[in-house]
């Protein structure tokens, strides 16, 4: 994969692909609603406030968050489909 350094307060998430209900039946990517729980791949520095200072972004490389299903912007770099997104549009990250 290609690197992608976000800047601000963007995040870069792959989304999960859920193919398979809880009944075992498959689903095929046409057919099947966008997951709105990725995986945070990168994350830029933060938001710059007025003062100058810059407020970090909240979760890190790894995080598994759950976000608005239009949410971001879809991109594809090197063939994988990724979600560029502010940090406003994270709803909460899913602790295991």
């Amino acid at each position: 994969m290609t690197n992608i350094r976000p800047l601000r307060d963007r995040i870069v998430v792959k989304r999960e692909n859920e193919t398979k209900t809880a009944g075992g039946i498959l689903i095929p990517d046409t057919a099947g609603e966008k997951p709105i729980i990725g995986i945070v791949l990168a994350v830029g520095p933060g938001k710059t406030l007025e003062n100058g200072s810059v407020q970090e972004v909240a979760v890190k490389k790894g995080d598994k968050v759950l976000f608005g299903k239009y949410a971001g912007t879809e991109v594809e770099v090197a063939g994988d489909k990724l979600v560029v997104m502010r940090e406003d549009d994270i709803m909460g990250v899913i602790e295991a």
